[in-house]
């Protein structure tokens, strides 16, 4: 014979639930208790540190193409800012904004790159930070996402493709766009293609014009300029001699422009995998130009 049981009505979960929270990245109203955006598949522990901080943080978004190296990128950034206070002193917000940089170290120290970074939006790095700098008394928030090359070139070519990718893009304060120096230097104009496309996108999201990109700092930077001596010599000169379209473009849309060339790997060597398929490996890491577009744009978002 089973015997009845009487459970207590936990009516004050009801009341949670009835109070939905907003989506930082897109606004969607999600539960109190949902890890990602229903819409847009944002982490939303960012909105529950924005309620809690009272901080409105600013995006500063890392984009380009896919094997450019973001992730190596924003993980190596991380590491030295994070190890650097008398740069920036740079605190993450929650575990989740540490996963990009222990991910890096890791692949690193492994003598290999980090992975490709999925497709899926609730797979992908996002870095949320706390950033103070000696002249400024008042600390500042900024959120880094670490977006799949093969997505954002989706929303480039479908808009409303990925609605977190479509409401970064017109939310972010700045950008920092990668290119491939070898790839360009080699002549594969791919790299140069897709800026240009991103480019156009980024400057049809700004809104008004008066008060969009006008005022929003733009960094171009090469990378992988470790092993293109030509461009860690001259970012400028190699930009306007090997992708002198995507610089004009970028000249015409986005007047506050810096140009940088950055390298992590001081010499890599390929290798044939299992699959037969060829893999670059870093022989030895030497970071070059990491932490120069970054500092560039938070003089000019004046954080």
């Amino acid at each position: 014979m089973i015997k009845s049981a009487v459970l207590p009505l936990e009516s004050y979960r009801l009341a949670e639930y009835a109070v939905p929270v907003a989506c930082y990245v897109c606004g969607e109203q999600n539960h109190f208790d949902a890890e990602y955006c229903r819409l847009c598949s944002a982490p939303m522990a960012l909105a529950h540190q924005l309620l809690a901080s009272k901080v409105e943080p600013r995006v500063a978004l890392i984009l380009g193409p896919s094997g450019v190296g973001k992730t190596v990128y924003l993980g190596m950034l991380i590491d030295m800012l994070s190890r650097q206070p008398q740069r920036v002193q740079l605190l993450a917000r929650g575990a989740f904004s540490i996963a990009v940089q222990q991910a890096t170290v890791a692949a690193l120290a492994k003598g290999r790159f980090p992975g490709k970074t999925p497709n899926e939006p609730d797979r992908w790095h996002w870095v949320h930070c706390q950033l103070r700098r000696r002249r400024h008394h008042v600390a500042s928030d900024l959120i880094l996402p670490d977006m799949a090359g093969e997505a954002i070139l989706q929303e480039a070519e479908h808009p409303n493709t990925y609605h977190v990718i479509r409401s970064l893009l017109k939310r972010c304060s700045s950008v920092m766009l990668l290119v491939d120096s070898v790839r360009v230097r080699n002549g594969n104009r791919q790299d140069e293609f897709f800026a240009m496309k991103l480019a156009s996108c980024l400057s049809e999201s700004g809104g008004d014009p008066k008060h969009g990109w006008n005022r929003k700092p733009f960094a171009l930077v090469f990378t992988k300029a470790d092993q293109c001596e030509e461009c860690l010599d001259n970012p400028a000169e190699f930009a306007r001699t090997h992708a002198g379209g995507l610089l004009r473009l970028i000249h015409e849309r986005f007047p506050l422009t810096g140009i940088f060339a950055s390298g992590v790997a001081g010499a890599c060597a390929w290798r044939v995998t299992a699959d037969g398929t060829r893999e670059q490996l870093p022989l030895r890491i030497e970071p070059h130009g990491i932490v120069e577009p970054f500092l560039w744009l938070l003089e000019r978002m004046r954080i």
